[in-house]
């Protein structure tokens, strides 16, 4: 290959040995891993050397070497970086693209994944798995079986905020094997796009007044922090179950707290918090009818396999001159094109591989 040698820098490690593997095949990158354990001036040194940079999850990033604007100030040969997996809200995206730099994600990953676990919390919560497992490990005998009775899935209406990766998949399941109606909310696709992801368009409001379930599977973005808030649960059915397994800060974790303990919401999955983990005094803790996980839902040997793999093979891609599949910031396209060359001497194609 022709031009300079482009230089990957990753934070600590791959998150499978997947990783590992798939980069390996490409000898035209040279990579530097950063490790946590050194003095920080030497991960500072090699990552201002580095035309990539792979990043940790969120919460296992170190505050300072999130992709900042003050990293990228600090790094002026960085070409793109990249989310292990689909979130990318520790990246200042707009300072990505005023410098050229890609920002790209895995997402899609480890979709079957967060799927699963959505499933996992309707069905715990509506059959009152949790509720019941803590009453018969209690001393008093005072309950029956009848007192946790819950209610299945079937033909009950599910809303979906977020039709990407995650929400078609979690329709296509819900509406064949549980015969649900599937309706959502996404201004960001057409008519077309619900039709073949096994959902019907609405508004937001909608979404919320007329569900069973509601299911967040949004990225955090100026857009959705703070989306939704007690006037939302005010619009839900008493019987409804809330689940957010996207991000923390796109609902209002104190409104919840009050509409569950006034009775206004039936209960709730949260697999994200704002503060991660959350105090152990968290108001939603509190809750019997609340389940709650250390945001693991995309968290499981199959989809860190993929992430790892996915995150590779993109830089491999990315390396060979190609447009990336999974590119966050097409706006920084042209400005990136001509740093690319400048940097590593050699053109950007059009084209963009195909990858997984």
């Amino acid at each position: 290959m022709d031009g300079v040698k482009p230089r990957l820098a990753y934070l600590d490690c791959w998150l499978d040995p997947a990783g590992d593997e798939a980069i390996s095949g490409a000898p035209n990158i040279e990579l530097i891993r950063l490790r946590l354990d050194v003095d920080e001036g030497e991960v500072w040194r090699e990552l201002a050397t580095a035309h990539g940079y792979q990043t940790l999850p969120s919460t296992e990033t170190p505050d300072q070497f999130r992709p900042s604007r003050q990293l990228i100030e600090r790094c002026p040969n960085l070409l793109c970086v990249a989310a292990s997996g689909a979130g990318y809200d520790m990246f200042d995206v707009d300072a990505c693209t005023e410098a050229g730099v890609l920002v790209v994600n895995q997402s899609g990953s480890n979709a079957e994944s967060v799927v699963q676990h959505v499933l996992g919390m309707m069905l715990a919560i509506s059959k009152q798995i949790i509720q019941s497992d803590r009453a018969i490990r209690q001393p008093e005998r005072d309950w029956t079986r009848r007192g946790y009775a819950g209610g299945e899935l079937t033909e009950k209406t599910l809303g979906i905020i977020g039709l990407g990766n995650i929400g078609r998949r979690l329709a296509e399941i819900c509406s064949s094997v549980f015969a649900m109606r599937v309706i959502s909310y996404d201004p960001y696709i057409t008519a077309d796009d619900f039709i073949r992801r096994h959902a019907r368009s609405v508004d937001l409001d909608t979404v919320f007044r007329e569900s069973d379930f509601v299911s967040v599977n949004c990225p955090l973005t100026n857009e959705t922090r703070g989306m939704v808030g007690g006037e939302a649960f005010d619009l839900m059915k008493s019987t409804a179950i809330f689940i957010n397994t996207g991000r923390g800060g796109i609902h209002d974790e104190l409104a919840l707290a009050s509409a569950l303990a006034d009775g206004r919401v039936a209960g709730a999955g949260l697999d994200v918090f704002e503060v991660e983990p959350p105090a152990a005094d968290h108001p939603l803790l509190s809750f019997d009818n609340v389940v709650v996980s250390p945001h693991q839902a995309g968290i499981t040997a199959e989809s860190q396999a993929n992430m790892a793999r996915w995150a590779a093979e993109q830089w491999i891609t990315i390396f060979a001159g190609s447009r990336p599949p999974r590119l966050i910031n097409p706006e920084a396209w042209d400005r990136y094109r001509s740093r690319y060359e400048d940097l590593l001497g050699r053109p950007v194609s059009e084209e963009s591989e195909l990858c997984a």
